[in-house]
């Protein structure tokens, strides 16, 4: 029997685990940025007000603001928090292995699927952590996000672009994939929200206290001082009427169950 080719090591899990570990640094000394964070916590918290359903159990996976699992124990749903890095009151969990202490009513992964090397397989651990009938909420950035800086990036890169910014998923085939996978009752939709920047200065602090500078396992050489200056001039020539620069984050969320056996 062919054994199948492993997944291309595209991102770096020493270094992704050192962003969120950052990121809950910065959070810590009160310089930290939690906006992408809280909006996909919130979307969350109002899927599940739309389901009207009540779980028993959830593994909430890479929440930082810890809102959703209050929300959950609120309703009575035993939650269990985790997350890639060892941060404060969370299990630390692989994404790319079996999670432990299920079997889960209700598994919910923020804005970590959009870095794990094998996205397929780890989607498949989620559905195998499931309970028949259980539910997966999988939300992550998505296909769009960021276009300004990326293309001040590639402008300061000149001819010879090196890798920066991490690839993105496509709506429409992370649908087809929850299909491919086997989920029961699968649902994709994308949105996303605008942010106001000052300076190219800022959105790059931004997004590091925010865990999601580049965690790529080959991200490239260091930029020289004048590929820094062309970047931070191309993002700011958007500067629009108010003074500000305004840039997209888009996100994919997932929805399936794990399905249940027929008799």
């Amino acid at each position: 029997m062919d054994i199948p080719p492993s997944p291309p090591k595209i991102f770096s899990r020493k270094r992704r685990v050192a962003a969120r570990l950052r990121m809950q640094s910065m959070a810590d000394t009160g310089s930290g940025v939690a906006t992408v964070a809280r909006e996909l916590a919130e979307d969350v918290v109002d899927r599940l007000g739309f389901l009207r359903e009540d779980f028993e159990s959830a593994l909430v996976l890479g929440d930082r603001t810890g809102a959703l699992a209050r929300h959950l124990e609120e309703g009575g749903t035993h939650a269990i928090s985790a997350d890639p890095a060892p941060l404060p009151g969370v299990r630390v969990i692989d994404e790319e292995a079996p999670l432990p202490g299920g079997p889960f009513s209700l598994i919910v992964s923020l804005g970590l699927l959009d870095t794990v090397n094998d996205l397929p397989g780890a989607l498949v651990l989620i559905r195998r952590a499931l309970k028949p009938g259980g539910l997966m909420i999988a939300s992550f950035g998505a296909a769009g996000s960021l276009s300004g800086l990326r293309a001040a990036m590639l402008q300061a890169d000149g001819e010879r672009p090196a890798p920066r910014i991490h690839p993105q998923v496509d709506v429409r085939a992370a649908g087809q994939l929850l299909t491919r996978l086997g989920f029961a009752d699968p649902v994709v939709d994308g949105w996303g929200f605008d942010v106001d920047f000052e300076s190219f200065d800022q959105i790059v602090g931004d997004l590091r206290a925010q865990g999601l500078n580049n965690v790529l396992a080959n991200s490239g050489p260091h930029l020289s001082r004048k590929a820094v200056h062309t970047a931070r001039t191309q993002f700011e020539a958007r500067r629009e009427a108010d003074g500000l620069i305004r840039e997209r984050f888009e996100f994919v969320t997932l929805t399936g169950r794990n399905p249940a056996p027929r008799f």
